[in-house]
């Protein structure tokens, strides 16, 4: 059989080991050694375009912190004033209002004093965000990375290590069928991809590019 025939997918969650590096390898290895604690650096400032992986890294570095004993929160679109753990990460940081860059602004000075660890994420580079100068210039102290998108190779191997970590054997026309038609960013692949292991499961059938044309056909107008 081609997939394990069961109720429910084994759930997946983001993870740096599951983050297919690409051209950000050099960024994947300093957040590894800032989660290790080897590394004199401990505040980051990712940003690249929708869809490269910047809250896919955020929720893995969270993730790993847990489960080492630390207290971490990844946080988005809000940053409450008396937040302060051992690790924080705060996405999407050109959506905060006036109170949540504030709360920002003393949060990166608080991290820096008490050796936690701070990772925040952005479309665009510092310089360029619409947000508090004095924002922006903590931001741009810290390690400043842009996470590169993948290419049609890499993002293959992304697909097929999601569908192996939820059970599905992924053929190798279906992945390129899937690349070839699909929405470019990532993110909206693996939903896809999501979805035709639900069918595949719902059917008991193994995934085929028939079945994936089914998924990803639009729903009829009501």
């Amino acid at each position: 059989m081609t997939q394990l025939l069961l109720n429910i997918a084994p759930e997946w969650a983001p993870t740096l080991d599951n983050f297919v590096a690409g051209r950000n390898a050099e960024l994947l290895s300093a957040l590894r050694h800032a989660l290790a604690g080897t590394a004199g650096e401990r505040c980051f400032y990712l940003w690249g375009e929708a869809g490269s992986g910047k809250s896919h890294l955020l929720q893995a570095a969270v993730g790993q912190a847990r489960a080492r004993g630390r207290q971490a929160i990844c946080l988005c679109g809000a940053l409450p004033e008396a937040v302060l753990l051992e690790m924080i990460a705060v996405d999407d940081v050109e959506t905060l209002d006036e109170a949540g860059q504030a709360a920002l602004f003393d949060l990166y000075n608080r991290v820096r004093e008490s050796g936690g660890m701070l990772l925040v994420s952005g479309a665009v580079a510092p310089a360029h965000l619409k947000l508090r100068d004095d924002v922006r210039t903590r931001l741009g102290w810290g390690l400043v990375y842009q996470v590169h998108g993948l290419n049609d190779g890499e993002k293959a191997r992304a697909l097929e290590s999601h569908a192996r970590a939820r059970g599905l054997a992924l053929p190798h026309e279906v992945a390129q069928y899937l690349l070839r038609h699909g929405r470019r960013d990532l993110p909206a692949l693996l939903a896809i991809l999501d979805a035709l292991d639900a069918r595949c499961l719902r059917l008991k059938r193994a995934p085929s590019v028939p079945l994936l044309k089914e998924v990803m056909q639009p729903p009829e107008p009501v």
